[in-house]
């Protein structure tokens, strides 16, 4: 939305009133470009119940991806999870589209629009956008941020097959009735195409330029491995913790350098096997720090840690998190599948090493050639700049500017 301007097009949002969001950055506010119509919608959405049914503080946010916080959910964790896979379909905004469809049809009838763009999840706005375009006749991308059925958690929402056949037949009527479909990577337009989307296309992920151009920011006098953002157990790593608490044992001067810095909700199995393995006192934890600070934090670390899901979608997984990496130009150590679109970015832009999932001596190998740079003193530079300039939002918003011109034709 920021760039959209400059290539034509003048944003409207619609968005949520007041509702549930794990974390809320008044920060990002600065990037909602001046004079931008936003429309609200009022929402009502289950967590409030979910909080009573699970004896959650009030105050408490809810976490996506089965973040627990605790190593094993409780009974009734695991029954709020089957009451939202089979009666919250497709997501917990679902109760939110018939108000919206109503709302948003008496506005167009007033207000010209020449094409809609709906970003999931949550997939509730694909349906939104959906019964608008069978409305009105304006023209709809979907932009697919993950996928829907094939998303890394969706075998663990208990589902019945009677919701099963709900969730994929309301994604097959997405997949065949949007004018123009994107998604963030190659794999899972692969996966779109066996779903019958033979024309998707890729359009991913990217960093903002405008974030990064301040003043440099020095490295920590640490051997500092950074991991920001959301960690939950299908993403924890314990051969790397294993790794890492060999390398302590192995080398005084290692354990006496090393910090793990985790800045964002990490699941606490982390912290346990952590513990378990000695390393708590190389621990360092940062529950939250808003947008404005990423940059910083970025640049201060001299490792960057990249942590994928083990899951039957991994080889299209790319964290967001990887092209705000990039652009800090600090060393990045993946671990993940070594085939996947993650990896194809790394290799790309000579900006970090993947390492298999198990693969505890690849691990070892690129530690300690960080490691052993960090003791010679030299900066923690790396990546090809103009590999990584391709990743930029700017240049990802031209894209989807031009495929909002080729379906507006089409009115």
């Amino acid at each position: 939305m920021k760039y959209l301007r400059d290539f034509g097009w003048e944003p409207v949002v619609f968005t949520a009133k007041d509702a549930a969001y794990p974390v809320i950055d008044e920060s990002l506010a600065k990037d909602i470009p001046e004079g931008v119509q936003v429309l609200k919608g009022d929402i009502w959405e289950p967590y409030e119940l979910y909080k009573r049914f699970t004896n959650r503080d009030k105050k408490e946010r809810v976490y996506s991806g089965f973040m627990t916080g605790t190593e094993k959910p409780s009974f009734t964790q695991k029954a709020s999870v089957w009451l939202r896979g089979n009666f919250f379909i497709p997501d917990a905004r679902a109760f939110w589209r018939r108000p919206s469809v109503r709302m948003l049809t008496d506005w167009l009838a007033n207000n010209e629009v020449d094409a809609i763009i709906s970003s999931g999840p949550p997939h509730t706005t694909h349906l939104i956008a959906k019964a608008l375009k069978r409305k009105t006749g304006i023209p709809w991308l979907a932009d697919f941020r993950d996928p829907w059925t094939n998303i890394d958690f969706y075998d663990q929402l208990m589902l019945t097959s009677w919701a099963d056949r709900k969730h994929r037949n309301l994604e097959q009527s997405v997949i065949k009735e949007a004018d123009k479909m994107i998604t963030v990577s190659w794999s899972w337009a692969d996966d779109f195409r066996r779903l019958g989307r033979k024309d998707i296309e890729v359009v991913t992920n990217g960093f903002d330029e405008a974030d990064f151009q301040q003043h440099p920011v020095s490295p920590d006098p640490k051997f500092t491995i950074c991991h920001i953002g959301s960690l939950n157990q299908d993403r924890n790593s314990k051969p790397l913790w294993e790794v890492l608490a060999g390398l302590t044992t192995e080398n005084p001067a290692f354990r006496e350098a090393l910090r793990l810095r985790f800045i964002g909700k990490t699941d606490e199995i982390t912290f346990s096997q952590l513990e378990e393995l000695g390393l708590s006192q190389n621990v360092e934890r940062v529950e939250y720090i808003p947008h404005n600070e990423i940059t910083g934090a970025l640049a201060r670390a001299r490792v960057l840690l990249l942590l994928t899901n083990d899951t039957p979608n991994v080889m299209g997984v790319v964290p967001g998190k990887l092209f705000e990496y990039l652009a800090a130009k600090r060393p990045i150590l993946a671990i993940g599948t070594t085939k996947g679109d993650a990896a194809r970015i790394l290799k790309e832009t000579s900006a970090g090493t993947m390492c298999g999932f198990e693969d505890k001596q690849a691990m070892k190998a690129c530690l300690l050639d960080l490691f052993n740079n960090f003791e010679q003193g030299e900066a923690p530079q790396a990546g090809d700049p103009e590999a990584i300039r391709n990743f930029s939002r700017k240049g990802a918003t031209a894209t989807i500017a031009r495929y909002l011109n080729e379906i507006a034709i089409k009115k």
